[in-house]
């Protein structure tokens, strides 16, 4: 009896001074992690000891069933110091951790142990200052990987052949390092898009990379093989026969190019004046007329319209803004599908006004090979240097799914930014429901074809929240306005991803996900902000009204949320179907269903809002 005693005496002074682990929360080790950075200030006002993650909406943590760690966005936030500080050991203790981005922040060093996070999904770095070389077996644990972008960082060395053991990988990205050497062969059936551009690599290209065609290797120019049409000696090197004449050739037309260029200069120089007037000044505003841009008479061109519903106050040049810097006075093309094109070319095209919005003045041009596009022109786009701008536009530019609008080209200035698209005739969703009531064009939206505009969105919104997952607004501007129709009513969603190019804080506000209510109260912003534009955007079209959401103050317009609330509180949804298509179909109870989607997306409380999935999940089962 006396040695049980005793026995559970020194078990309970044991068991008195241990803590288990399991009673550390998941704040103490991300505050741990917060330490490692020399300014992470941009964290200080939510990642406070006492709250919790994700319960207190700590900055750029998302979370699974509202109580564990899923993702780690820190993005663009400032963050510095060096990756030999950064407690990794701390994240490995967050077991549901899928997901980590410290894109475009200032990291230095060579790269953190993340392969001690051996359940992680996707990992995001690019746009810091790591460097050095990755070991060769970096990826050996990490099999669940599906997304890796090193980009636009200082990594050298060879790349690791562990890569090659990753069977989940989807994405890989290593533009724009100093990485040398031959590239392994990661050729992997699961891979989707690879980008190897602007390094060091030599050798020959693996054969099972062919299906990428030769761009990802652009900027490589001692790679070899057919893939980049440049054959290989027996050493696997870029013959140098071929390479000897090929650059003797290129030296004679460079020196011709030269002379040539120099003739030119004076010509060019003494031109530039009229030149400048091909999209001369703008006249003032007019609530009756369309401002149209001022053109050579005979290439004048009457507004549709269709093209928008503003009108571009004021006076301005698209030609105004032209730079200087490294891409030269040009646009940079990153999408090739309407041909390729430069901005004398864009000078010279008919043009007119569309609007003006609170991002920015568009423009309709019509190209010399026949091509009608857009000109986006934005003022501030400042966030990112123009390397990190290039990345981002050309990210958007590979960009293929049926409802999604990819850029085709950028002018990049430091005081402004001009984004071409390819112009879509029938125009927005706004235009069509609410340009002109009892139009032939209204008439058409029949239930089956909103139907299909709304899974379009939904589909392009999906797209968008995978691709994007790491961004804080996968999509951040969603609005009927910003949802173009193709002849055949398929929805092209515009006017994306922006959110992370955006500097001033009064333009970011100007994108609609900051009218939902966590970002009104509590300037609060994550991926079901969006779900909430979605909301809106249902609401719209099942009820033919026009959201005073999307007003200032909302000061005219329906309150669609609201009355939404109402009607369910009330059991009377049907009465908000708008009657054009309840006069013409049989399928109510869908309509009906479809309001309540709309209604559990713009759900006011955060937390109880559904997550874009399942919006989406319940958006496919409505039927005709």
């Amino acid at each position: 009896m006396a040695a049980a005693v005793r026995l559970l005496l020194i078990s309970f002074l044991i068991f008195s001074h241990y803590t288990p682990s399991l009673s550390v929360g998941e704040d103490v080790y991300l505050l741990e992690f917060k330490e490692g950075f020399q300014n992470s200030s941009a964290l200080d006002s939510t990642w406070r000891n006492g709250t919790h993650p994700c319960r207190d909406k700590w900055r750029g943590i998302e979370c699974e069933d509202n109580n564990n760690v899923s993702s780690l966005i820190l993005v663009g936030l400032g963050l510095s110091g060096s990756s030999q500080q950064m407690d990794i050991e701390a994240l490995s203790n967050l077991e549901r951790l899928r997901f980590v981005s410290l894109e475009n922040n200032s990291i230095s060093g060579p790269i953190p142990e993340f392969n001690r996070l051996t359940s992680l999904r996707s990992l995001f770095i690019s746009g810091n200052q790591f460097s050095g070389v990755i070991p060769d077996n970096f990826f050996d644990n990490m099999g669940s990987l599906k997304k890796l972008d090193l980009a636009r960082n200082k990594f050298s060395g060879k790349i690791p052949v562990s890569l090659e053991k990753l069977g989940n990988l989807v994405q890989l990205s290593l533009e724009n390092n100093e990485f040398s050497g031959p590239i392994p062969s990661i050729g992997q059936q699961s891979l989707v898009e690879v980008d190897f551009s602007n390094n060091k690599l030599q050798g020959r290209i693996p054969q099972l990379m062919s299906r990428f065609g030769p761009k990802p290797f652009d900027g490589n120019p001692d790679l070899c093989g057919p893939i980049v049409s440049k054959p290989c000696n027996a050493n696997g090197l870029p013959d140098a026969n071929n390479s000897s004449s090929d650059s003797d050739a290129g030296t004679k037309w460079v020196i011709l190019g030269i002379v040539v260029t120099v003739l030119l200069m004076t010509i060019l120089f003494n031109k530039a004046k009229k030149r400048e007037e091909n999209f001369s000044v703008l006249g003032k505003e007019s609530s009756n007329k369309v401002v149209q841009v001022r053109i050579p008479s005979s290439n004048r061109r009457s507004m549709s319209r269709k093209g928008g519903s503003y009108k571009d106050p004021g006076t301005r040049s698209l030609r105004r803004g032209t730079s200087t810097g490294k891409h030269g006075n040009d646009l940079v093309v990153v999408n090739e599908e309407k041909g390729i094109f430069g901005l004398q070319d864009l000078m010279k095209a008919a043009a007119e006004v569309l609007g003006s919005g609170g991002l920015g003045s568009a423009y309709k041009a019509i190209m010399g090979n026949g091509a009608s596009v857009v000109v986006k022109r934005f003022r501030d786009m400042n966030k990112l240097n123009r390397d990190a701008f290039d990345a981002e536009v050309r990210r958007l530019g590979r960009i293929r799914h049926r409802n999604i609008l990819p850029p085709l080209a950028y002018h990049y200035r430091k005081e402004e930014k001009l984004l071409v698209t390819e112009f879509v005739p029938k125009g927005s969703l706004t235009f069509l429901l609410h340009g002109d009531r009892g139009s032939t064009s209204h008439a058409e939206l029949t239930w089956p074809i909103r139907l299909k505009i709304i899974k379009g969105v939904a589909r392009g919104m999906g797209f968008l929240h995978t691709e994007f997952a790491n961004y804080e607004l996968p999509h951040g501007n969603l609005k009927s306005s910003n949802i173009l129709l193709s002849s055949n009513y398929e929805p092209l969603l515009t006017d994306y991803a922006l959110y992370a190019l955006i500097s001033n804080t009064h333009s970011v506000q100007a994108l609609f996900s900051y009218k939902c209510p966590e970002a009104v109260l509590y300037q609060q912003l994550s991926p079901k902000s969006d779900v909430y534009c979605l909301g809106v955007v249902i609401l719209e079209i099942m009820t033919g009204k026009f959201p005073s959401q999307y007003l200032n103050n909302q000061k005219g317009g329906t309150d669609v949320v609201q009355w939404i609330r109402q009607a369910v509180s009330e059991d009377r949804v049907s009465e908000l179907i708008d009657p054009e298509i309840v006069n013409t179909s049989s399928s109510i109870g869908q309509m009906e269903k479809m309001l309540f989607i709309g209604a559990a997306c713009t759900e006011s409380d955060h937390d109880k809002r559904i997550e874009m999935r399942e919006a989406i999940r319940n958006i496919e089962e409505i039927q005709v």
